[in-house]
């Protein structure tokens, strides 16, 4: 599998011919650059153009399934299900849907826009992630310190922030005694690469 992030909420996985991608920035969002690929699923967190921009997300004949909401799903060989939680993105309350998806051998826990610690029991009580996508920025969604505790209560393999800016992605470092962390262009992993590790931060440059 390759991770890459797209700014704002919006990270792309890709795995053989399937390209999956969260949060996908709508060409009305007026904070970040909109999605720029083709994806097979898009998982849209929150109704907000920041991170809801499936129909964007076309190239060619490449048109995505929209997953949007808490539920099971099931496309293709990705099995993910979703549930409500609570944001404040934007200044708005309202509700983020956080994602737990199996994919190309690996499980990813991406948190959206995600605004509190108190996460539904059935995610506390799930496997730990091997990867988790954590918002870092404190405007509506975790702060610096609240992400850091919240990745280390769900013992994540691998945390990559998302929705960050340069000071607090400094502050989410230094909360995870990881400041010398330098960003990557991209994540290639197998299921393998995972094993031993406890929160491991990657950050990914847009």
């Amino acid at each position: 599998m390759i991770l890459t992030y797209h700014e704002g909420a919006c990270i792309r996985a890709s795995a053989g011919d399937t390209t999956i991608v969260f949060g996908p920035v709508s060409k009305r969002s007026k904070n970040f650059k909109p999605i720029n690929f083709g994806a097979d699923v898009a998982f849209v967190p929150l109704n907000h153009e920041d991170m809801n921009g499936a129909e964007d997300a076309v190239r060619g004949e490449r048109k995505p399934i929209e997953v949007l909401g808490p539920g099971e799903y099931e496309i293709k060989d990705i099995a993910a299900v979703g549930f409500p939680s609570k944001s404040s993105y934007n200044g708005e309350e309202k509700i983020n849907t956080i994602y737990s998806v199996h994919f190309d051998g690996l499980s990813l826990l991406y948190l959206g826009a995600l605004g509190t610690v108190d996460l539904p029991p059935e995610v506390m009580e799930m496997d730990s992630p091997d990867v988790l996508i954590i918002p870092v920025s404190g405007s509506g969604v975790l702060s610096a310190a609240d992400a850091q505790k919240l990745s280390v209560k769900l013992e994540a393999k691998i945390v990559i922030p998302i929705l960050f800016n340069e000071k607090n992605l400094k502050q989410f470092l230094k909360e995870a005694g990881e400041d010398n962390t330098k960003p990557v262009e991209k994540l290639t992993i197998k299921p393998r690469d995972v094993a031993g590790k406890e929160n491991e931060v990657i950050v990914l440059q847009a």
